[in-house]
């Protein structure tokens, strides 16, 4: 039985890629903040006959992610699947640390939390980061803007940058480390509480379902044709070419080395 971490596992498309691979015989470990809200899905995965467990985690604050990244290395279990999922669309102030949220909590606690889980990897694990052609939005990332606090709730170049990043941490962990499988995953346009909701109404005739976003992440966490590719961008269940900013190798290597400076980790790998 395989492993899976998914983070957001709460609700929307986490919970709908926890409830595929869940059904589809992984063993899940649902990430998220409250157990009360990720329960329901570790119980509906449980009574269709799979395996679920609950990991508390909270991508706003390093101290909080190292908790949970040594809770879970304490559990034991070598993981075959990390799906980076969780995030947030809107939001206003900072993270614990001081970052931009839409950066802190996309970007920066996932290149922390996997990071710290390194040492549960094997050979061809894979690392699927969700992510969005929004990232199509911008040129480059703004590096004063991300790492200081965000006083409107609702900056579409903020978020693209958190979606630049995560695409061009797929490529540069691809390059360091060959051994393992990662993949940025597309969902399209869904449904869920991470747009505004003006944004929902009006668009939602249009939107896919949790469970029709969860197609390409899971695709890319379990296609056996996938399984010697590695460090590419996906959308609509296949490769996809992403923007010019996305494939600059240069900014690539600059964000890893500023991401770990900031998320406070010995550069020597």
């Amino acid at each position: 039985m395989k492993t899976t971490v998914v983070t957001g596992a709460s609700s929307g498309i986490g919970r709908a890629i926890a409830r595929i691979l869940g059904e589809g015989g992984h063993h899940i470990i649902a990430a998220g903040r409250s157990e009360r809200r990720t329960a329901p899905v570790v119980a509906e995965i449980q009574d269709s006959g799979g395996s679920a467990e609950f990991l508390r985690l909270d991508l706003s604050s390093f101290d909080h992610v190292r908790t949970a990244a040594v809770d879970l290395l304490a559990r034991g279990r070598q993981l075959d699947v990390v799906i980076n999922n969780a995030g947030v669309g809107i939001a206003r102030g900072s993270t614990t640390d001081g970052f931009e949220p839409r950066f802190g909590i996309n970007h920066l606690g996932h290149f922390l939390f996997n990071r710290l889980l390194w040492d549960a990897f094997r050979e061809g694990t894979r690392i699927v980061t969700v992510a969005s052609s929004a990232h199509f939005r911008v040129d480059g990332i703004d590096w004063d803007r991300v790492a200081k606090p965000a006083w409107a709730p609702i900056g579409l170049d903020l978020y693209a940058f958190s979606k630049l990043a995560n695409i061009l941490y797929t490529t540069e962990l691809a390059r360091l480390k060959p051994e393992w499988r990662t993949y940025a995953a597309h969902p399209g346009l869904v449904n869920t509480k991470i747009l505004p909701g003006f944004v929902r109404l009006l668009r939602g005739y249009r939107m896919q379902t949790p469970e029709q976003g969860a197609r390409t992440p899971v695709f890319c966490a379990t296609d056996p044709d996938l399984a010697n590719e590695s460090g590419g961008y996906y959308a609509r269940g296949e490769r996809a070419t992403p923007s010019t900013a996305a494939r600059d190798d240069e900014l690539a290597r600059e964000l890893w080395e500023r991401s770990e400076r900031w998320c406070g980790l010995d550069a020597d790998l």
